[in-house]
């Protein structure tokens, strides 16, 4: 068996990661939150900016903590459609989650449904992304392990999840997702724990890219979006503001000058019955 180390820079890793899931979670609730006080098109689309900011904040944080991830014996290269697809499965499952949420009419059904499909989207695309894994043996997995990573990330969707229906200040939304980062980096090294590798030494080449090829960029790019987005949905003001700037607006804008009604002829002062002096 191939040692495992899923540190090989240290603690560099393991917190730029847990730091990726942080921010993904707490852009995608406070996008929730948007979207549930507002209405039409624009509930629509801060639910497609939480899927997208859940999804490749997950995605972000699984593939930085990877980048620490090596193993004795052999090189790794990673598949980069399957790698892709990854990321395309974490968004499209994570929003089908957050859309349940979004548009349910009963809470407490629409939350145990969106925390599961969420929840499992999660637990795909972190599988998906080590199926994407190329190496000189073969990959082995504990089944007690993987199961309890996928308990782990149903759990922390839903409570996610909750925290969007139930939360709004964002004192309560940041703590909120200091936790969901907790939980989400767990379930990952929880699924890492159920990993074991059997080396086959050999000399040929590898197919794929390397790590620092096209994981390395990819999530500094996605890491981009996260922070670019997240400044956007900072300055970008509630319904609650965008009511009351609204409403001072009106309480202090000019009184509108009286509309002249009279007819043409009339003069203040005189009887328009009388006739006019010569």
């Amino acid at each position: 068996m191939g040692h495992l180390d899923h540190a090989t820079f240290g603690w560099l890793t393991p917190v730029l990661s847990y730091a990726m899931a942080c921010i993904g979670a707490a852009l995608g609730l406070r996008c929730t939150v948007r979207a549930l006080d507002a209405t039409g098109r624009s509930r629509r689309n801060w639910l497609l900016t939480a899927a997208s900011a859940i999804g490749t904040g997950i995605w972000t944080m699984h593939f930085v903590a990877m980048l620490g991830f090596g193993v004795t014996g052999t090189d790794i290269r990673y598949d980069v459609p399957l790698t892709l697809l990854s990321l395309v499965i974490a968004m499209g499952v994570v929003g089908v989650g957050v859309f349940a949420v979004g548009y349910g009419r009963d809470r407490v059904r629409s939350l145990l449904i969106g925390g599961l499909t969420t929840g499992i989207g999660v637990a795909s695309m972190h599988y998906m992304g080590m199926a994407a894994l190329r190496l000189h043996g073969t990959v082995h997995y504990d089944p007690l392990f993987v199961a309890l990573s996928v308990v782990i990330a149903v759990v922390a969707a839903t409570a996610a999840l909750w925290a969007a229906l139930h939360i709004h200040a964002p004192v309560a939304v940041a703590i909120a997702s200091l936790v969901m980062g907790a939980a989400v980096s767990s379930m990952h090294y929880t699924g890492m724990l159920a990993v074991s590798v059997e080396v086959a030494p050999s000399s040929g080449g590898l197919p794929g890219a390397t790590v620092m090829q096209f994981i390395f960029p990819l999530a500094v790019g996605l890491g981009s979006y996260l922070f670019i987005t997240s400044a956007f949905v900072s300055l970008s003001p509630t319904a609650g503001e965008r009511a009351a700037y609204a409403s001072a607006e009106r309480l202090t804008a000019p009184d509108e000058p009286a509309e002249d009604v009279t007819s043409p002829g009339f003069r203040a002062g005189r009887d328009p019955l009388r006739a006019p002096t010569p």
